[in-house]
């Protein structure tokens, strides 16, 4: 048997126990005395509805699927126990309308029987008469594109959300990222990286187009990723940001102006219009590039999240018995109970 078959047998294996929902339970985290206690935000204590519209609590959102599921699931714990109130913590998961919804909603609950969560459909077909393909076929996934939509699919009475990828582990206080403040009237805030080469991130058709190019007169644009940001859903409804990231994606299917999956569009409306928020709360790239997802090290200075992406995940590589050494500190977090063990 050749060492790649035996590769792709144990990630088969792997991802059959995960669709199976063998993850062991998590530990139960607990508020600081401090915390400021939000089931004071509530009017009547018996209304359901409520119980998502804590103004103090910290809101995330991510997608969940069973294709990331393992990841999804490492982020949560993560998130939990670097929080100074895990209990103020509210997840809004956002996954594919045609998924078997029950079995991701148990999923978490026997992980997470504590959690407070709330699940979302997300209607793919309305993404997908917009998507164009992109050079890796995992970012064409539809779910990639929730968090364009995600103005419309949570509840209007949340006003600030953090949206976080699955490939990412927090080892800081979320709380410090979700308090960030946004500058004057910006939408968005996210680490922002302006030695990047941002030409390349549109193909030559775009910049050689006076018309399409200075999109980016008078805005000083700088490449952010965004699998972390900090969203003002306020502001985002007030300004129908979800039309205008549409627009882009209807040029996109008329003439190519871009290459890789829902990052430009963002790019177009957002750059050099985000509030910056510190490189720590976002070391990407960990999953190397897009085309061979070869291993990266860290970069220096502090670290508050560490993001896999890129084409290689941590969960794929522990499988393969092929770990980068970054993948070590993604490992802790895994719930996965695996029916065999992996070497180290």
């Amino acid at each position: 048997m050749t060492s790649a078959l035996v590769v792709a047998l144990l990630l088969l294996a792997v991802s059959a126990v995960a669709n199976a929902a063998n993850f062991r339970e998590a530990p139960q985290f607990y508020n600081s005395p401090d915390c400021p206690s939000i089931a004071d935000d509530l009017q009547d204590p018996d209304a359901n509805e409520q119980h998502l519209c804590f103004d103090r609590a910290v809101h995330v959102a991510m997608t969940l699927d069973t294709a990331y599921i393992r990841g999804s699931m490492a982020a949560v714990l993560s998130v939990l126990q670097h929080s100074s109130c895990p209990q103020n913590v509210i997840f809004h998961f956002v996954y594919s309308a045609s998924a078997n919804v029950s079995s991701l909603r148990a999923v978490v609950s026997r992980s997470f029987p504590y959690l407070k969560f709330q699940l979302y459909p997300f209607d793919e077909e309305a993404a997908s008469r917009l998507i164009s393909t992109s050079i890796r076929s995992a970012l064409d996934c539809p779910l990639n594109y929730a968090r364009s939509y995600l103005g419309s699919l949570l509840p209007t009475c949340i006003a600030r959300v953090v949206y976080l990828d699955s490939d990412l582990i927090l080892v800081d206080d979320i709380a410090k990222l979700a308090a960030h403040p946004l500058s004057g009237d910006s939408v968005l805030a996210a680490p922002e990286y302006c030695n990047a080469n941002f030409t390349t991130y549109f193909t030559p058709s775009f910049w050689s187009n006076p018309s399409l190019s200075l999109t980016f007169a008078n805005r000083k644009a700088c490449y952010f990723n965004t699998g972390v940001m900090v969203i003002d859903l306020d502001r985002w409804r007030a300004g129908d940001y979800t039309a205008k990231i549409e627009d882009w994606m209807e040029l996109q299917k008329r003439m190519r102006i871009y290459e890789l999956g829902s990052l430009p569009p963002f790019l177009l409306v957002f750059s050099g219009r985000i509030t910056p928020v510190d490189h720590r709360w976002n070391q990407h790239g960990l999953g190397g590039d897009n085309i061979r997802g070869l291993c990266r090290n860290l970069h220096p200075g502090p670290v508050s999240l560490l993001h896999w992406s890129g084409k290689g995940k941590p969960w794929d590589r522990l499988v393969a018995n092929r770990p980068c050494p970054v993948d070590a500190l993604w490992a802790p977090y895994d719930l996965l109970q695996t029916p065999f063990s992996i070497d180290s």
